[in-house]
């Protein structure tokens, strides 16, 4: 396995352009939040936001309409339950994050499969929490796109069939294989896998060990791949590097590190890695 690196990261986040414009820095779609579920999808589309997407809109349940709203004025907001809405802005964005409070009930699934339906090939898409479960639970075919899955480990047990304590990197490689996709396996020291290469974070800890930490992960890596897009698994790679790095360095002086405190550093991270030589 390979180290991911600082260097990677400086290498990714560069300072901008003078001559841009919000639409310079990516469009993303962020679609999760049940009725019970609305601070997952608040957590990853606060991060879409805090991670420079130029543009970033949230379709999630009507309850949630509110919430969001008091939250995160920065983000523009659909019912998920809008089929037709939800297929015209699905052809208007260049990713999707999927399934962050999504649940696994009838709706969840339509939602799903309105999405593998109508995304295209040159477009990102990130599957994470429910919407791998209903993956795996549906045995859904994947559309043809630049997939992105960030199970954690039981989640990838159901996905790939692999037990946890069987979970080595020969048979995590095969199973990625298989998929065809980035597999972002979330654990202590998180691998990375592509259909090149296996990579390793060496940060992160069990101060980061509370909910909506993985929210938090997969709104910054569709952040990231839409606004670094030219080089997705550097993007990747960086988003993930970066979320375990502010832990740390949130760590030095708590116990616990939450996923809001997280996301509240990340401009400040991205400002200091893109000043980096």
């Amino acid at each position: 396995m390979k180290t991911i690196t600082q260097s990677m990261v400086t290498e990714t986040i560069k300072k901008r352009a003078t001559h841009t414009h919000k639409g310079s820095f990516g469009r993303l779609l962020v679609i999760g939040g049940n009725a019970q579920f609305g601070g997952a999808i608040i957590l990853t589309s606060s991060a879409a936001v805090y991670s420079g997407t130029g543009l970033v809109t949230t379709a999630t349940h009507s309850t949630n309409f509110a919430s969001l709203h008091a939250r995160l004025p920065e983000t523009m907001v659909i019912d998920f339950q809008n089929d037709t809405e939800l297929k015209k802005l699905i052809k208007t964005v260049d990713g999707i994050v999927i399934g962050p409070g999504l649940g696994e009930d009838k709706l969840a699934l339509q939602v799903v499969q309105a999405v593998f339906q109508s995304i295209q090939s040159t477009q990102h898409l990130i599957i994470d929490g429910s919407a791998i479960d209903l993956v795996a639970a549906h045995h859904l075919s994947l559309p043809d796109a630049k997939i992105v899955f960030t199970p954690h480990e039981m989640e990838w047990q159901r996905l790939s069939g692999i037990p946890i304590a069987e979970q080595t990197e020969t048979k995590n490689r095969k199973a990625q294989q298989k998929l065809q996709a980035t597999v972002v396996l979330k654990k202590y020291h998180t691998e990375i896998y592509t259909n090149d290469t296996v990579y390793q974070l060496k940060l992160g800890g069990p101060e980061m060990a509370t909910g909506g930490m993985g929210d938090t992960l997969a709104g910054m890596i569709g952040g990231f791949v839409v606004q670094f897009s030219d080089h997705e698994i550097q993007a990747i790679l960086s988003a993930t590097y970066l979320h375990s790095y502010i832990a740390d360095e949130l760590g030095k002086t708590q116990y616990v590190t939450l996923p809001h405190q997280i996301i509240n550093q990340i401009p400040q991270a991205m400002a200091k890695f893109s000043k980096r030589e």
